[in-house]
């Protein structure tokens, strides 16, 4: 499939494609807010709704996400013992993530009381924070494991026949493509590590707008690279 159009409607046909999108509409204006700030008054106020617009649709979209968690966990936790314990730790913190979610959106809109905001909002980017540090460890767990297996293939290459070294070769490519997957995993949640602590302890760099700005869009971009059909 070599069409673009083609591609970006399955794309946009995806939950994550429409979050991803989405979500790089939430931070180009909150960049666009801070950079016009003083200056355009007006213009800033738009940029600002169109932000909290974008996130509160990014929260109703993601209703019921936190079953994808444990659905992964039920199906496929993991390998080796290791990678089992990471992944429970690292979904179970997603789960809370998205599932108390769903009540920030529901006081943030005023069905809940609005007090209830800045707790469930604590809440879960402590979840978030939590599994991401796991979803980390695990990812560098297995790029390791990769280059490692690259490695012995490279020398099994060298010394094997013309029908195994095509093989051999396709076998690297599917550990190559797999690793920029995983590295682009790891800059989104890295990237959304710095968005979560900006919740859970506000300080002046995590809070900045340009940080929140950037850190946004390096994870809103790297979903999209993830979920572009190829």
């Amino acid at each position: 499939m070599n069409d673009r159009v083609d591609k970006l409607v399955i794309f946009l046909a995806k939950r994550d494609g429409i979050d991803k999108l989405v979500k790089t509409f939430q931070y180009v204006s909150k960049l666009v807010h801070w950079h016009v700030e003083a200056t355009r008054p007006e213009m800033a106020q738009r940029a600002k709704q169109w932000e909290v617009a974008s996130g509160l649709s990014r929260k109703a979209f993601r209703s019921g996400r936190f079953l994808t968690g444990f659905n992964a966990l039920r199906r496929n936790p993991g390998s080796t013992p290791t990678l089992k314990f990471l992944a429970v730790l690292a979904n179970g913190g997603e789960m809370v993530y998205f599932f108390f979610d769903h009540f920030l959106w529901l006081a943030r809109i005023g069905v809940l009381d609005g007090k209830l905001a800045r707790r469930m909002s604590f809440i879960s980017a402590f979840g978030e924070s939590f599994g991401y540090i796991f979803f980390i460890v695990s990812d560098f767990i297995l790029i390791t494991e990769g280059i490692r297996a690259e490695r012995k293939l490279r020398v099994a290459k060298e010394e094997g026949s013309k029908d195994e070294e095509e093989n051999t070769s396709s076998s690297i490519k599917k550990i190559r493509v797999d690793r920029v997957m995983r590295l682009m995993a790891v800059a989104a949640n890295v990237a959304d590590l710095v968005i979560a602590l900006a919740d859970i302890e506000p300080n002046p760099f995590c809070n900045h707008a340009v940080s929140l700005g950037i850190s946004g869009l390096v994870s809103a971009w790297a979903g999209w690279y993830r979920n572009w059909p190829s």
